[in-house]
């Protein structure tokens, strides 16, 4: 057990009763917010992954080609 998560135990058995349950709530809150961004981030990335559009361009210099006649009128 590390230096930090002893002292964490120490100032809970400090704490009384009464008083654990708003104490319990915080630290599964932050255990939530831990877990949840981690989901957020995949469920992020599948959405981008659904949404993204497939390159279907072979001829990358053509391509470009193209697009400067349309916008240059050459």
């Amino acid at each position: 057990m590390t230096a930090l998560r002893q002292s964490a135990i120490m100032e809970l058995e400090k704490i009384p009763e009464d008083k654990l349950s708003f104490v319990i709530q915080i630290m599964q809150g932050v255990n939530g917010l831990y877990s949840d961004t981690d989901n957020e981030k995949k469920n992020a990335f599948a959405k981008l992954e659904q949404i993204r559009k497939k390159g279907t361009i072979t001829d990358e210099d053509a391509e470009l080609a193209s697009y400067r006649e349309n916008k240059y009128d050459r």
